[in-house]
């Protein structure tokens, strides 16, 4: 798929079909992420992906948005230091950078995918052995879109998005 139709055509999906995403696809989509760009190369990340089912459902427990990886065929949990060690702005941005990779990547196979905010750490690390000092912000499922679902025929927000004349300015503001 070319990339720019990837981003295009991408929408987070909540409901999976119950297919098995291979080894070698999953292997892929977090290399695609393993690759993203990071500010001064530090590559702040860490993955745990999941896919027993038992950890699925523990974790779609982790907050309110999270509901959707006890149906995925896998999660990526990512994993990073302290998010303000050093202070910094940059690991919060690398995240989203290595979560998109994968992301598109997925999309780009045919698979899935949606972003859940973690807002209950613990449950996440006591579910995958995640270290106490570690941050657990951000989990991604992954898996082929349930057959009633088709993400290309929906609009990213209601209308459709914003023009890029909506969005960009020349030069200044004005």
């Amino acid at each position: 798929m070319d990339v720019f139709d990837a981003i295009r055509s991408n929408r987070s999906v909540r409901q999976f079909a119950a297919d098995a995403i291979s080894r070698e696809d999953i292997e892929r989509i977090v290399d695609a992420g393993r690759r993203s760009g990071s500010a001064r190369n530090w590559q702040p990340w860490t993955y745990v992906i999941v896919t027993d089912r038992e950890k699925l459902q523990q974790l779609s427990n982790c907050g309110p948005w999270c509901t959707h990886l006890a149906g995925a065929a896998f999660g990526v949990v990512l994993v990073t230091d302290d998010l303000q060690d050093p202070p910094t702005l940059s690991k919060p941005f690398d995240l989203g950078r290595t979560s998109q990779n994968m992301i598109l990547a997925a999309w780009a196979l045919g698979i899935a995918s949606c972003m859940a905010t973690i807002y209950e750490p613990d449950v996440a690390r006591a579910a995958l052995g995640i270290p106490a000092d570690k941050a657990v912000p951000w989990a991604i499922s992954f898996g082929y879109p349930h057959p009633d679902v088709d993400p290309r025929k929906r609009s990213a927000i209601k209308g459709g998005r914003q023009e890029l004349g909506e969005v960009v300015r020349w030069e200044q503001w004005s």
